[in-house]
């Protein structure tokens, strides 16, 4: 078994803050845009060429991939964090 934290609270820092965020808030707009096209059909968008349609096309494809990356990166610096907090270092 592992040995409990010296300090059960290990403080969050700013970087994991920023990154949990920019995370969720890409994430939050893609499907935002999803759902944006999805309900575009039915609502009578026939030219998805013209104006802001394909950015709105576009996005989810960049950022639900750019989200799922800064959460593996937001997981693997909490892993290392509390190791060494684990090991009194």
């Amino acid at each position: 078994m592992s040995k409990p934290t010296p300090d059960a609270n290990v403080p969050i820092r700013r970087v994991d803050r920023i990154l949990a965020f920019i995370s969720l808030g890409l994430a939050i707009v893609a499907i935002g845009c999803f759902f944006a096209v999805i309900l575009a059909a039915p609502l009578g968008v026939k030219d998805f060429t013209a104006g802001l349609w394909p950015l709105i096309l576009v996005f989810p494809l960049i950022a639900l991939p750019i989200s799922f990356i800064l959460i593996v990166v937001l997981l693997i610096m909490t892993f290392v964090r509390r190791a060494r907090a684990n090991r009194g270092g």
